[in-house]
């Protein structure tokens, strides 16, 4: 019964692991488009008119997406009940912070905080393409992404939450990344190469998606 327990419990964060690598290729991917609004307009409209009308995107990864992140998200959820069930009562006062870092100790904050950031995302673009296309019908223009863009990132308090929310996106993916590769067995002479990368991109790509925001709230 034990060791079925244990299967269990290495199973689920090898399945948690395997969806936040898979998420992690749509956020370079979100970040790498985001970031030609700044470089070049033409380049980015016609990228996220692509990605916006484009069927495989739209009615095939569009709903993985939506299905990876609502996965990865409750499957850290019952994880961390899982952990806390299983954590004998004298655990409470043991200094958690002498063996492990902030980032790892509180994936399950970080984790609401961005699930929360990620709903408020899917509301302003999402909700607002589906309803552009879907529910008004409105004609197809494939310049009109940067100016609704550009639009988003007006309003101080919302370029102040957005920063905040990738913020923490860094730090949950400090801890996440090089954990990722751990709980699917990844464990060899690369392993502290593989650990820098994972470094690198909680800080660059989190830390971009806001260079991004604060470049268009004071370009305007």
């Amino acid at each position: 019964m034990a060791n079925t327990i244990v299967q269990s419990s290495i199973g689920k964060k090898v399945a948690m692991a395997l969806s936040g690598l898979f998420l992690l290729s749509f956020l370079s991917l979100h970040f790498f488009i985001n970031l030609m609004s700044v470089f070049s307009v033409s380049t980015f409209n016609e990228m996220s008119h692509f990605m916006g009308y484009n069927p495989v995107i739209q009615f095939l990864m569009q709903p993985i997406l939506v299905a990876g992140v609502v996965f990865h998200f409750v499957m850290g959820f019952v994880l961390e009940l899982k952990n806390r069930s299983a954590r004998p009562q004298s655990y409470a006062k043991y200094n958690g912070s002498a063996n492990a870092s902030w980032a790892s100790r509180n994936m399950i904050i970080s984790g609401i905080v961005v699930l929360a950031f990620l709903g408020l995302h899917f509301y302003d673009f999402w909700v607002h393409e589906m309803t552009y296309k879907y529910i008004e019908h409105a004609p197809v223009e494939a310049d009109r992404y940067y100016t609704e863009l550009v639009a988003k990132f007006q309003n101080p308090t919302r370029v102040g939450i957005y920063s905040v929310c990738f913020v923490l996106l860094s730090v949950h993916l400090w801890h996440g990344f090089a954990s990722s590769f751990q709980s699917v067995g990844f464990n060899n002479r690369y392993s502290k190469s593989i650990q820098k990368l994972g470094y690198a991109f909680a800080i660059l790509v989190p830390f971009g998606f806001v260079f991004i925001a604060l470049f268009h709230f004071f370009n305007q």
